[in-house]
């Protein structure tokens, strides 16, 4: 098998096994493609963009919107949509066949639901993540809303912006770079498993509904408390400079979300995080407070990130897009017909049947720049914000969004808020004294890379089960609608003034470091401590450096911190940074000690963890804002 010649214009290569190593090293990007278009796409085979399927994914994504939206003003973060959606849809449908056998006389196919998948993670998440830190800042410094038809449009336009922008990536972090974006990873397992057949696949099944009830009842105890509750956090005592270690997030979640996205993102990533954690919780934030650039009376994840993002936001943008200018034949592939053109030569069949199934770069141009347009429009008329502001803010956020989505992608967790501040730091420099644009351009950011990464976390779990990807981002941008058609009016009734906001009905912490740094920067770059811009300045040197030693010593990579790991784990509460590790770690020591049940059975019973916290999350998140529930 060594010896075996991999000729580009033969066929030998496609049947090697998936962790066979010159699948990895030898294999070209056109060469990945054409193995999975023989191998893993079933596009062509079983429905897939049905009516059925975004109707159902239209009303669970505008029903989840509610639920993030909740969450999202109480706690500033977001519930994963696209797990529940499947699991909520296949057992939907089966209820509806039983009850109403002559209407609904088939199932849906695995590709039906996981359009469905798209479209219910669109409406859901996409279009809701900008209400409850850029729109409920703005509401908080001006004092009063903004019309409804521009907000309306405004959160239309974001979330089309990232979908679009989100072409050109999709071909080279998933196709050639197969980043692990194991949230899309455990998607597709629980599809795989709903559907399933056989012994083994019945096995498979088993583990994750096991696994599923578990994180269910962890989320349930911690979050219902009935019948009794257990903490939502395990408190490490002792004491840094006389503050307790919990001020600095030095605890333990208990969650089982991120361990298992841990054991799915891989080892390096998972110890980057653990390392770059300890560094700035443990050693930095308690320096920082004994110079006074973080505020010791208020101690706490807010005070300490206000402070740390700088540094992390600078070191994966610097590794982000260096990494994208290593990458840059690569990505210029994602734009279809470019390279046969440079190359003087005709496409192959192959080719052709790609591009038939791939988005179209027409699509990506033109949708990008309609979108990209709406953004600039309601900046200029709605915001004064000048014309050309409003372009750079476009340019900017298609960087970036780059930058959150290979983090997502490795990592599991989308850095929306350090990419917005990046552009809040830009336009504090272009625009000091202007508040609105500080936060509105800040807002183009964080909602289009928030929708690309979502999309291709969605296309992660289409590629794994072949679907045709084309027909998926018809789905996504469906559910753009569905999204803005139900989160729009709900903002204003559950935030009907400025007064709402920082209660205990709605403390809304993401807005409220969003307003925090927007007021800061209206005085100009000089008004952040010195030890932050310090921190910007290291940071973005780190994340060119660390990218130059794996190219450097490509033997010891796996010596070398990953940049990405590092800047986000100073983006995120510390006790994040150690479930990832702790899931990373359980997984490494069953692969090294139980091959095969590592193979069989970590992806499966991770999956099933997420899916069940996620979904009992939801429940419980619902069940208390009808009041029908007392949380602990």
């Amino acid at each position: 098998m060594n010896d075996q010649k991999l000729d580009v214009m033969g066929e030998e290569y496609l049947d090697l096994p998936e962790d066979h190593p010159d699948v990895r090293s030898r294999l070209t990007p056109q060469q990945h493609e054409r193995r999975w278009y023989k191998n893993v796409y079933k596009g062509d085979d079983m429905p897939q963009l049905s009516v059925r399927a975004v109707l159902m994914g239209s009303c669970l994504g505008g029903f989840m919107a509610l639920s993030n939206l909740y969450v999202g003003l109480k706690t500033g973060w977001g519930l994963g949509v696209a797990i529940t959606a499947c699991i909520l849809s296949f057992a939907i449908h089966k209820t509806m066949m039983a009850a109403f056998p002559r209407w609904f006389s088939t199932e849906m196919s695995i590709l039906e639901n996981n359009c469905m998948q798209s479209t219910a993670s669109s409406a859901g998440y996409s279009t809701g993540g900008t209400m409850v830190s850029a729109i409920a800042a703005y509401l908080i410094v001006t004092g009063h809303h903004m019309p409804w038809p521009t907000l309306a449009v405004w959160t239309f336009c974001l979330a089309a912006l990232g979908v679009f922008m989100a072409v050109p990536m999709k071909r080279q972090m998933i196709n050639v770079e197969k980043l692990k974006f194991p949230s899309g990873i455990a998607a597709a397992e629980t599809l795989k498993s709903l559907h399933s057949k056989g012994a083994e696949a019945d096995m498979k099944a088993k583990s994750l509904g096991v696994a599923a009830a578990l994180g269910g009842i962890v989320a349930w105890l911690r979050d219902a408390g009935k019948p009794f509750a257990i903490p939502g956090m395990l408190n490490v005592p002792g004491t840094i400079g006389g503050l307790p270690l919990a001020k600095y997030t030095l605890s333990f979640e208990m969650s089982s979300i991120l361990m298992a996205a841990g054991a799915i993102m891989g080892w390096k990533i998972a110890w980057s995080l653990l390392l770059g954690a300890f560094i700035n919780y443990a050693l930095l934030a308690p320096w920082m407070v004994r110079l006074g650039a973080i505020d010791g009376s208020h101690l706490g994840y807010r005070a300490i990130v206000q402070w740390s993002t700088w540094t992390g936001a600078s070191m994966m943008v610097t590794s982000g897009l260096f990494m994208f200018a290593l990458q840059w034949r690569t990505m210029l592939r994602a734009f279809s017909g470019l390279s046969t053109l440079f190359a003087g030569r005709a496409p192959s069949k192959t080719e052709d049947r790609l591009a038939a199934i791939e988005v179209p770069t027409s699509w990506f141009l033109g949708g990008t720049l309609l979108s990209g347009l709406g953004c600039i429009g309601v900046l200029y008329f709605a915001f004064d914000t000048r014309w050309w502001m409003g372009v750079i803010a476009v340019l900017m956020t298609f960087f970036l969004a780059i930058v959150a989505c290979r983090v997502t992608g490795e990592c599991d967790t989308t850095p929306i808020g350090a990419m917005g501040k990046i552009t809040q730091l830009a336009f504090g420099f272009l625009a000091p004294a202007n508040i609105a644009t500080n936060l509105m351009t800040a807002s183009v950011t964080a909602g289009a890379a928030a929708a690309s990464a979502d999309l291709l976390t969605d296309l992660k779990s289409g590629y794994l089960l072949g679907a045709n990807p084309r027909k998926q981002f018809i789905a996504q941008f469906l559910g753009i609608f569905a999204g803005t058609l139900v989160v729009v009016p709900a903002f204003y009734l559950l935030v009907p003034n400025a007064a709402a906001l920082g209660t205990d009905q709605w403390p809304a912490p993401s807005a409220q470091v969003w307003a925090a740094v927007a007021k800061l920067l209206s005085k100009g770059l000089h008004a952040l401590h010195p030890t932050a811009r310090l921190g910007l300045l290291c940071g973005g040197l780190l994340g060119l450096i660390i990218p130059l030693l794996e190219k450097a010593f490509p033997k010891q990579q796996k010596y070398i911190p990953s940049a990405t790991g590092l800047g986000l784990s100073m983006v995120i509460p510390f006790f994040n940074s150690l479930s990832m590790f702790l899931g990373a770690l359980i997984a490494l020591i069953l692969e090294k000690k139980k091959p095969l049940l590592a193979e069989r059975y970590i992806i499966t019973v991770s999956s099933g963890l997420i899916a069940g916290e996620s979904l009992v999350g939801v429940a419980v998140a619902l069940l208390s804002a009808f009041g029908l529930i007392s949380p602990p």
